[in-house]
């Protein structure tokens, strides 16, 4: 020891060595502790790093405090629950697996009625995934994937054949899609889901509620397909600017309602086609539209669409339908149009003549999906303003609202 502190270099390499090896030994496991605690009881483990995998199949209620994390060195799922009743607070799970054949996630869920609340998932490839279980809480948990290439990243949340699920006030970026499948009567609220690839993937998804979310800068904000009877209500969906991309996208769907959102910078604002049931309508209702590329397109020979006191503003086109020319199934009425040439003379708010968009041009980019990379392009600017000046074929009408709202002192 007295030769150690003579020489300051081989003291300062001892204390590195004893670092290091320090830094090497194994992490406790928290197994241990679950297995030591009966059924319906409550742990607070120790705080500290403990190392996974850990498997929980009797009902537990498990609280971190915010002071313990599982660490599961990169492999396979962190944290399995396999039981009803159990709750996980406080926790904070990292390092799981990169195996998307086999659903690697923080944690794992086969179960009903349990409460997963306020946990930190970090470097984790899926985030939480239910499997066949119904009626969990998941809430405000902040959760986060692979700092890697969208597409190669997990699911923040993945939804298997289960229903009355409720997903609150969950902090989700960095993930690939938060996925529902076959998983109907689940309800998301006031979620934030940000620089992800799709928001919200719904596919087999019945009278899902999806409520009070903010996403924002995907790819793609909000997906529904083959589903019915979905409400979205007071979303905001921002800056999904992706080619492909839509604020809110409805595929082979019906009785949809679609109310009070914000839909800002997108693509497409709203994308939707016919409804899968001639009867079962898709219903615009009071929504923002506003400094998107493509504000609606609406396409699908069957129309089907009802857009109600919504507002487009600034968009660079505010409507696209493959169905113009034949709006006996689409009905407009009282929307707010900010390029609206009409007058209020009377002052009760409506305008005085009917709303009308005309195709000219347009219809070459809207009829060939191709066409589209040369929207904007000078020749075709041109072609317009021709067409538009003296018209050499009869323009489609897209739509008509009759009874186009006014607002005063707003633009």
């Amino acid at each position: 020891m007295r030769f150690l502190r003579r020489c300051p270099c081989l003291w300062l390499a001892a204390l590195l060595l004893a670092a290091t090896t320090a830094t090497a030994a194994p992490l406790p496991p928290l197994q241990p502790w679950i297995d030591a605690t009966p059924a319906g009881g409550v742990l607070v483990p120790p705080p500290g790093v403990y190392a996974g995998p850990v498997r929980i199949d009797k009902p537990l209620h498990v609280d971190g405090k915010g002071k313990v994390t599982i660490d599961n060195g990169g492999h396979g799922t962190i944290l399995s629950l396999r039981a009803s009743g159990a709750s996980l607070k406080g926790l904070r799970l990292v390092g799981s697996g990169d195996s998307h054949d086999q659903l690697d996630a923080a944690i794992s869920i086969e179960g009903h009625g349990n409460l997963i609340e306020g946990n930190v998932i970090e470097a984790s490839l899926f985030g939480i995934s239910l499997k066949q279980s119904d009626h969990n809480i998941l809430r405000r948990n902040r959760i986060r994937s692979f700092n890697v290439d969208s597409a190669d990243r997990g699911d923040a949340l993945r939804l298997w054949y289960s229903a009355g699920n409720l997903i609150e006030d969950n902090d989700i970026a960095q993930t690939r899609d938060l996925t529902i499948t076959n998983a109907p009567r689940n309800h998301f609220r006031r979620n934030t889901i940000r620089d992800s690839r799709r928001g919200m993937n719904f596919l087999f998804a019945n009278r899902s509620r999806i409520e009070d979310n903010v996403l924002e800068r995907n790819s793609t904000g909000i997906v529904i397909m083959n589903s019915e009877g979905a409400i979205l209500r007071r979303n905001r969906v921002l800056h999904a600017m992706d080619a492909s991309g839509a604020g809110i996208a409805l595929k082979e769907t019906a009785a949809i309602l679609v109310e009070d959102n914000d839909i800002i910078h997108c693509a497409v604002g709203i994308m939707a086609d016919s409804p899968s049931h001639p009867l079962n309508r898709i219903v615009l209702h009071r929504n923002r539209l506003a400094h998107n590329v493509t504000g609606v397109n609406f396409y699908g020979e069957r129309g089907g669409h009802i857009a109600i006191a919504n507002r487009f503003e600034n968009n660079l086109w505010q409507v696209m339908a493959s169905n113009a020319g034949d709006q006996q199934n689409d009905f407009w009425l009282g929307n707010y149009w900010d390029d609206y040439q009409g007058f209020d003379r009377n002052g009760d708010g409506w305008g005085d003549t009917p709303h009308e968009i005309y195709a000219y041009a347009d219809r070459i980019w809207m009829d060939t999906p191709a066409a589209r990379f040369f929207r904007n392009s000078p020749v075709l600017e041109m072609l317009d303003f021709l067409e538009r000046l003296a018209p050499f074929s009869h323009p489609t009408l897209i739509l008509q609202d009759p009874k186009p709202r006014i607002l005063r002192g707003k633009s």
